[in-house]
């Protein structure tokens, strides 16, 4: 039997996902099967009732902003031929937006369903005490200078749990859809943050981001990888994306050949000087233009600014191989040629 912790953002986004039904359904079948125990605190029952309404019509919302700006694209700039043919369809969809959005409001219901069947447990101030020396300490999750309190009692609820309940065939799984908060920093986010990991074991506490991945652990026949794609359905990465991306890893290169050329100066390998003369001599280093130079350290420290030291090298081989990879990568998709790494 597994006990679960499901975090209250994993129940908003059953809520407003639609295409999420088939987890929700899974789920409440585990339940009624006594596969799954849900494990309620009080925390996310109040932050799940607090949280419905808004939930319900950003769901209805959404729906009818993203009807409204197709039908603005095909009237601008579709075929004038076929146009007024979409436009019937999407009218079409749009008279039944209303029975969609309360898809929303029956998941609720689902939900609701689901916490009346389980026991809804209070926190104890200990917890809440412990929770708030998580935050003098810094450590996560507020790790990210932000007001984290449930999130830190929802953890150290969990970790009571288990010390209470060992008991024999019982297994524990936290499942939160809160990397930022809970998972590992720069890493691999299904992987807990080490201030927490220590809860979490490969077999008996499961730490796991994804309620599908969830359910599969628990019984695999059951959810299928028609329900797993449809959870994790790939968007394409917006344009800001790509390019705070590529910024960031041209600086990486950029200041990786500076500190290079900074040594080689240091060395007397390299010389500065006023004014770079031409031709050079053979078997001569090319020296560097003091205006150049000057100008070479200011992006520098701009980019140590930005981006912090810790994110600028040095590198191992195959760190510098895979940051030029991404960055030949990125650049090829925006309409550069492959191998691209000019700085």
């Amino acid at each position: 039997m597994f006990r679960i912790l499901i975090d209250t953002c994993v129940w908003l986004d059953l809520v407003k996902d639609y295409k999420q039904k088939p987890l929700l359904e899974a789920l409440e079948q585990l339940v009624r099967e006594s596969q799954i125990s849900i494990i309620l605190p009080r925390t996310v029952l109040d932050e799940f009732g607090r949280n419905k309404a808004r939930v319900i019509e950003e769901s209805r919302q959404s729906l009818s902003t993203t009807m409204k700006r197709v039908k603005d694209v095909v009237e601008k700039f579709g075929d004038p031929k076929r146009k007024n043919i979409v436009l019937e369809h999407l009218n079409d969809v749009d008279h039944r937006l209303p029975a969609l959005g309360e898809n929303a409001i029956e998941a609720v219901g689902r939900v609701e369903k689901l916490f009346k069947a389980a026991t809804v447990i209070e926190i104890p101030d200990s917890i809440k005490i412990r929770a708030a020396q998580r935050a003098i300490d810094g450590r996560a999750p507020f790790h990210r200078q932000k007001n984290s309190i449930n999130d830190a009692i929802l953890i150290e609820f969990y970790s009571d749990l288990l010390k209470s309940e060992s008991a024999r065939g019982v297994r524990f799984a936290f499942v939160t859809h809160n990397v930022k908060d809970f998972s590992a920093v720069g890493g691999d986010n299904r992987l807990p943050h080490p201030d927490i990991a220590p809860i979490f074991s490969k077999v008996k506490s499961l730490y796991l981001t994804s309620l599908g991945v969830a359910l599969k652990r628990i019984e695999p026949a059951l959810i299928t990888d028609l329900m797993i794609e449809q959870e994790w359905k790939e968007e394409p990465r917006r344009l800001t994306e790509i390019l705070n991306a590529i910024d960031l890893l041209y600086h990486q290169v950029w200041y990786n050949r500076h500190m290079l050329w900074r040594q080689r100066v240091a060395e007397g390998k390299t010389k500065i000087v006023e004014k770079e003369t031409f031709p050079i001599k053979a078997h001569s280093t090319r020296p560097i233009q003091l205006d150049v130079w000057e100008g070479a350290l200011k992006a520098s420290a701009q980019a140590e600014k930005k981006y912090g030291k810790k994110n600028l090298g040095p590198w191992t081989d195959f760190e510098w191989g895979m940051i030029n990879g991404k960055l030949s990568a990125l650049r090829w998709v925006l309409g550069d040629e492959w191998d691209m790494l000019d700085t």
